[in-house]
């Protein structure tokens, strides 16, 4: 799925899967960008923003009866926290590709006008 040297295929999930599961209400989702990274785009819905630095004093703030999608730019941070919270008994997944897979298959950014910032 991911061409990333660290990828790992059962932990990953293409946007395509994200956008269905988290339309339908399957999962929940959590941005681990930084703060400049969120307010330049951002998935839209009800999608929690967690900066990777603070997930793990956040960690009980999350549900841990849903499954839990982590996303970030590129797939690196939110795939760390992925293997990170499985660990800890989550059942946990990482969007391949992060939010730039997502743009470029064409999903909708908030605001419409969004883009995907640099790290």
């Amino acid at each position: 799925m991911s061409e990333h040297p660290l990828s790992d295929p059962e932990l990953e999930v293409t946007p395509e899967t994200v956008k269905q599961r988290f339309d339908a209400g399957e999962v929940q989702l959590i941005d681990v960008r930084e703060q400049y990274e969120w307010d330049a785009g951002r998935i839209p819905g009800d999608v929690r923003h967690i900066g990777l630095e603070h997930l793990s004093s956040q960690a009980t703030t999350i549900d841990k009866d849903k499954p839990v999608v982590f996303q970030c730019r590129l797939g690196s941070r939110s795939l760390m926290a992925a293997q990170a919270f499985r660990r800890a008994g989550y059942e946990a997944y990482s969007l391949t590709g992060g939010l730039q897979a997502w743009h470029d298959a064409g999903l909708p950014l908030d605001p419409p006008d969004g883009t995907v910032a640099d790290h």
